[in-house]
Order: C-alpha cells, then structure tokens, then sequence
C-alpha cells in the first residue's frame, strides 16, 4: 500500500501539468499528470503536498484546497490512496523537473493529452466542483476495468 499526494495547480484557465518523459521504468511514462509524489514517514497530506509540489515545480503554495481521495487498485502494482488537491495561490519561479516536463495546459485541452483513463474521471469531478469524494479506480494493465464513486458504481465506458 502507498500513500501519495496529487495537485493540479490553477493559473487562469490553465493547470500545472507535468509530462512524464524522463524516468525510465515510470509507470507514468508518457501520461500527462498533475504534481505530487509518495509520503515521506509521518508525513500529513498537506505536508507532503507542500514539500513534493515544492522539489518538483520550485513553487511555494499558499492556498489550496484537499479535493478527494482516489483509491488506485491495479494488477502489476500496489494498491495506492492518492489524496487529491488542487491549488490556486503561489510563489516562487517555475523551474524544471527532473521527471518531466511542466507546461501550463488550458483546461480546455485536457482531453487531448494521454492520460490514465481513472485521470478523466476526477479532473471532470474537480471542474465541477464537486464536494470532497472518495473515487476508486481498478485497472488491469493499463486499461480501466471498474470505478466506485463514494462508493457507488460507475459506467465506465
């Protein structure tokens, strides 16, 4: 079991995202994500939101807001509980990462950019604006087999 964090940070009609090109054996690799990353040991969320969003970006958030819960089950890897954030308030310059490249991407576009099919699901939730959820995601190999919102079935299609 592994706890992480993801953020998608906001900047007008953009968020933050993060092309995941450069580690080799990524299970991420060439998916568009937000930033984040594991716990470190008595790590809260919010801490290890602040610290991952700061070694991978150079950002300091000052405001951000804790979204959902998204509980990852897969064939090929452990079962992961990625606590979700968005974030629209920061400091500090951009600098480049040593896991990808990171590019503010219009909201509007994100449905061009390869992504984990589960992804869709919780960036359509967070542009509604839907209250804290909790979202389960199983997939098999790449392919998203089955999804429970609070709880309750998805038609994945």
């Amino acid at each position: 079991m592994v706890n992480t964090t993801l953020c998608y940070i906001r900047q007008d009609d953009c968020y933050l995202m993060l092309h995941r090109v450069k580690k080799e054996g990524d299970l991420n690799r060439d998916k568009w994500i937000g930033v984040g990353g594991k716990f470190e040991d008595g790590e809260s969320p919010e801490e290890c939101l602040l610290r991952e969003v700061g070694e991978e970006t150079g950002l300091t958030l000052t405001r951000w807001k804790y979204r959902g819960l998204v509980t990852f089950v897969s064939d090929r890897w452990p079962t992961e509980y990625m606590h979700l954030f968005t974030a629209d308030g920061f400091t500090g310059q951009l600098r480049e990462c040593d896991e990808g490249v990171l590019e503010w991407v219009p909201i509007s576009a994100l449905p061009t950019l390869t992504q984990w099919a589960g992804d869709r699901i919780f960036l359509d939730l967070l542009e509604r604006d839907a209250p804290f959820f909790s979202l389960k995601l199983v997939y098999t190999g790449e392919a998203l087999t089955a999804a429970a919102l609070d709880g309750r079935p998805l038609s994945i299609s």
